[in-house]
């Protein structure tokens, strides 16, 4: 078999079991990691720059990285943790953390950002939320209400929880903001 072949066969089976992995994932999670439009972004980060100051931003299901190395540029003086339990798309955001860091064209950029995100392996409904001044969700009906309870136990007073698409149950939002994408993406703004 010529080497090309061979490339060629090894590159098809590498890209079959990482897509059975994200799907055996997604089905043990409940839902797949899905990237947030640019209008979804941009009214995320517009709600983390009403809190003035520096923060910590935990991102429960960080999936890609891609929303929250977007709001790590357009709100300074935040340090975000991305949670995610899906090796490739962890894998994939920590390449991006990499890439943007050390080939960032202005001078001196990567370096900041190096320093105010970072994406780990974590369990969001194991990980402890009471260091967050804010938390990011763009997860589903079923982890937003396991959360509910845990985030009323830990978050500390003041603190924000911004979710894309899903309501927290049992609390009133504060802002709910509906986006300009095709989909018309609802985020919902809560303080504890």
């Amino acid at each position: 078999m010529p080497v090309i072949e061979r490339i060629a066969w090894i590159t098809a089976l590498a890209v079959l079991l990482s897509v059975m992995w994200i799907v055996v994932t997604s089905w043990k999670n409940g839902i797949s990691p899905m990237p947030s439009s640019k209008a979804v972004r941009l009214a995320v980060a517009g709600e983390v720059n009403r809190i003035t100051g520096y923060g910590n931003i935990i991102e429960a299901g960080s999936g890609w990285g891609t929303l929250g190395l977007d709001l790590i540029r357009r709100c300074p003086g935040k340090r975000l943790t991305g949670l995610e339990n899906s090796s490739l798309p962890l894998w994939f955001s920590q390449l991006l953390v990499v890439l943007f860091t050390r080939f960032l064209p202005a001078p001196g950029k990567g370096a900041a950002l190096r320093n105010r995100v970072c994406f780990r392996r974590g369990d969001i409904y194991q990980s402890f939320y009471g260091d967050a001044d804010i938390v990011l969700c763009y997860l589903f009906p079923g982890a937003m209400e396991r959360l509910a309870e845990k985030f009323k136990q830990e978050l500390p007073r003041g603190a924000v929880v911004i979710s894309i698409c899903f309501a927290l149950p049992g609390r009133l939002p504060v802002r709910t903001i509906t986006c300009r994408d095709n989909l018309r993406t609802k985020v919902y703004v809560y303080t504890f």
